[in-house]
């Protein structure tokens, strides 16, 4: 049966805190995810609720830092149905020998946190050739890198993406590149040079949502621009759960009505296509005729 939503930016936190000690990074660990925590069970259950075929479950780095027991233990529970984001420190001489270990226990991607909620931007390393043996390392393993950073960030996203074209580079939340001067979106043009490198991706969560209600912006306008640019096939749905606040089916919900503004084929291609793009794990099973 052919996938119709798999979600590619849900995220667990465990209930056993002796098994799974919390280590943030920052050293500070993220409101939601003490104040919402969601299981791996649960978010299986939610879902089923929700209509969600499948999942790559991101790395709670707010939560566990670069200690990803509990993530790797979850999706080796279901790996017909999720896969998972990893996040080590790719400045450390080890990280190739880290990645290599993620690789051959499920997980298919990884995930660069250059700040956000609990600590302040900072992309001055991410692009530190310090980092080159990791993304090396991230090609050999087929694994995609999703980045999370601010519009800042966006020229050394381009510059790895440039470097490692092997690599799949997934901007998560699109940036949160500016959208509110509406059509024809001139401010987000950090965000639009990047299409002409066909491994960048992006990632459109709830905070895009929420983005396209401000100023000038709709969904109506913003959505076909992205694809226009991008492609279909380079955007992939993630509900940021339970980060982004509200049940799952809620957030699936929303999604759908947000990309109703797109034909069929494209709507299908972000909230399932890409996602089996990035992470061959979770491709459909062929169907023998």
């Amino acid at each position: 049966m052919k996938s119709r939503v798999i979600d590619i930016h849900p995220h667990i936190i465990s209930n056993d805190m002796t098994a799974y000690p919390h280590s943030p990074l920052g050293g500070k660990q993220s409101t939601w995810s003490r104040e919402r925590p969601v299981t791996f069970e649960q978010f299986v259950q939610a879902m089923d609720e929700a209509g969600v075929d499948k999942a790559a479950i991101v790395q709670s780095s707010t939560c566990y830092g670069y200690d990803n027991s509990y993530l790797v233990d979850s999706i080796a529970k279901l790996p017909e149905r999720v896969c998972g984001v990893g996040c080590v420190d790719v400045t450390a001489a080890d990280a190739p020998a880290a990645i290599a270990d993620l690789a051959s226990r499920g997980i298919q991607g990884l995930r660069l946190f250059t700040g956000g909620s609990t600590i302040q931007v900072n992309v001055d390393w991410l692009d530190d050739p310090v980092t080159y043996p990791a993304w090396e390392a991230a090609g050999e393993h087929g694994m995609a890198i999703s980045i999370q950073t601010r519009p800042v960030g966006l020229p050394k996203a381009g510059s790895l993406a440039r470097r490692f074209p092997k690599v799949k580079v997934v901007i998560d939340h699109l940036a949160r590149a500016p959208v509110a001067d509406g059509p024809p979106y001139k401010e987000g043009e950090v965000l639009f040079v990047l299409a002409d490198l066909p491994n960048v991706y992006l990632k459109v969560t709830p905070r895009t949502f929420d983005q396209v209600l401000e100023g000038k912006a709709s969904a109506e306008t913003y959505f076909p621009r992205l694809v226009s640019v991008f492609g279909a096939e380079r955007m992939a749905f993630g509900s940021n759960y339970p980060s982004s606040e509200g049940d799952l089916p809620g957030i699936v919900a929303r999604a759908k009505s947000v990309l109703s503004c797109l034909p069929d084929e494209q709507s299908h291609m972000v909230l399932a296509g890409t996602a089996q793009i990035l992470y061959p794990a979770l491709a459909d099973e062929e169907v023998a005729s």
